[in-house]
């Protein structure tokens, strides 16, 4: 079972490296996976900075197809406003939406994340 890697993980990861032990045990073990959202978060800032190996490295992932079904994500963030949770961004929902869709946990640094634990099924990985 691959782990989508959150674009938060990502960074931190490419910073400073606090999280890198987890992220290096699951890329050792080939158990990392992407998709084009995160990828389309990811590589913009590294081709300013020419990182073109790092960008062809995360080519190289499992890219989980994206089925956006926007009227669950409509629904999803319906709720959220009435739980009061106002800052929760489309892109998340549908980061979070992909690993349900795909039954992968989600390894994230992004606090919006466990927000909406309790009113949607998403697994988050924990190191």
């Amino acid at each position: 079972m691959n782990v989508l890697v959150d674009t938060s993980v990502w960074i931190d990861y490419f910073r400073s490296g606090d999280h890198s032990s987890a992220l290096d045990m699951l890329i050792e073990n080939n158990l990392v996976a992407t998709n084009e959202l995160i990828l389309t978060e990811l590589i913009p800032a590294l081709t300013v900075r020419k990182q073109t190996k790092l960008i062809a490295l995360l080519r190289l992932l499992p890219v989980q197809p994206l089925k956006i079904d926007f009227d669950a994500i409509i629904t999803l963030q319906t709720n959220c406003l009435k739980k009061g949770l106002n800052g929760i961004g489309i892109p998340d929902l549908i980061v979070a939406q992909n690993a349900f869709q795909n039954k992968s946990p989600l390894y994230t640094l992004d606090k919006h994340f466990h927000w909406l634990q309790p009113i949607f099924p998403l697994h988050l990985f924990t190191p």
